[in-house]
């Protein structure tokens, strides 16, 4: 009795992915000049529940309907503490909300100005420079040695200036600030010639909107809700882009309107199916093959952008 006791209450080192049902959009988003949209129809996101497991769910993950368990690895990276990873997933969801509103407003005509911000770094490799200089995924690199960084080609121009071994001052700026870090160069396994600091990098970027856009998703985080929030921000100016449907929508928006792939698909279209959603457009390749497995009657629409989404719904039969 004791053993089963401890086994519910002591938590294991992986962590449980459950699913969370699918919610309308529209009341977390205000536009101005918009409003509420009516109907039939709305525009759903979803999220996936991520805790540590205990050891009785360590040993008998299955016991949750539609769980899965994973590795803490694979969630927290390398010296990144759960806390860390709490903040990083709203500063992921704080840029998602940014740049969906300005893909939304951009489609409509509006001009939005978008402007290069930095190496956003997507993630760091293991034993490299960077993760020595405790750099971490999110934060973004924005000077080397005083000269600015506003786009990854301006970063690795800086880095590949010097010869490998050389220590070099970067700008990097996090949920606190910004801050000034030094990493002593490598060379590359491939080029033994050419200095690397062991990161992956995306674009930052910032959109000016030219009408204020807020949206209020309190403590969820990451940036799949991304082509979601656009969609709804075109529902939020009188764009019935639903078409009568209750839509939910996953993917990672990207300024150019491209929409790229997310985790924990299995929950999420669990939590669709469970709200009565008609439709589910999820980004194209492993993530719609793995929605089908779980969708049921839900109608899986793979999607590679925010223009072939909205294609995709206005050619869906009329609602009966």
């Amino acid at each position: 009795m004791i053993t089963a006791a401890v086994l519910w209450v002591v938590p294991s080192d992986d962590y449980l992915f459950l699913p969370d049902n699918a919610r309308p959009v529209a009341p977390l988003v205000t536009v101005k000049g918009g409003k509420d949209p009516t109907g039939p129809g709305a525009v759903y996101y979803d999220a996936v529940i991520i805790r540590r497991a205990k050891l009785f769910e360590q040993i008998f993950p299955w016991i949750h309907d539609g769980s899965t368990l994973v590795p803490s690895d694979a969630v927290n990276p390398p010296g990144v503490s759960d806390s860390q990873r709490r903040t990083e997933d709203l500063r992921q969801m704080a840029r998602s909300q940014n740049i969906a509103a300005a893909v939304a407003l951009k489609y409509l005509g509006y001009d939005v100005k978008v402007g290069y911000t930095g190496a956003l770094v997507d993630a760091v490799a293991p034993g490299s420079p960077a993760e020595k200089a405790k750099i971490q995924p999110t934060e973004v690199i924005v000077s080397v040695d005083g000269e600015p960084v506003k786009k990854t080609d301006d970063l690795r121009r800086l880095i590949t200036a010097h010869p490998p071994g050389t220590t070099l001052r970067l700008g990097v700026r996090g949920a606190k600030g910004l801050r000034e870090v030094v990493v002593k160069t490598a060379p590359d396994p491939h080029d033994a010639k050419r200095a690397l600091i062991g990161v992956i990098v995306l674009q930052a970027t910032e959109a000016t909107l030219p009408i204020p856009v807020r949206i209020d998703t309190g403590s969820i985080g990451g940036p799949s809700a991304g082509l979601a929030f656009a969609l709804d921000v075109l529902e939020e100016l009188g764009h019935r882009v639903d078409h009568g449907y209750k839509v939910a929508a996953t993917g990672e928006i990207f300024p150019d309107g491209s929409v790229g792939p997310i985790g924990g698909i299995k929950q999420k279209t669990i939590g669709v199916r469970r709200a009565g959603v008609d439709v589910f457009l999820v980004p194209a390749g492993d993530n719609a093959k793995e929605a089908r497995k779980y969708a049921g009657p839900v109608k899986i629409i793979p999607v590679e952008s925010f223009r072939q989404a909205l294609h995709a719904l206005a050619t869906l039969p009329q609602k009966g």
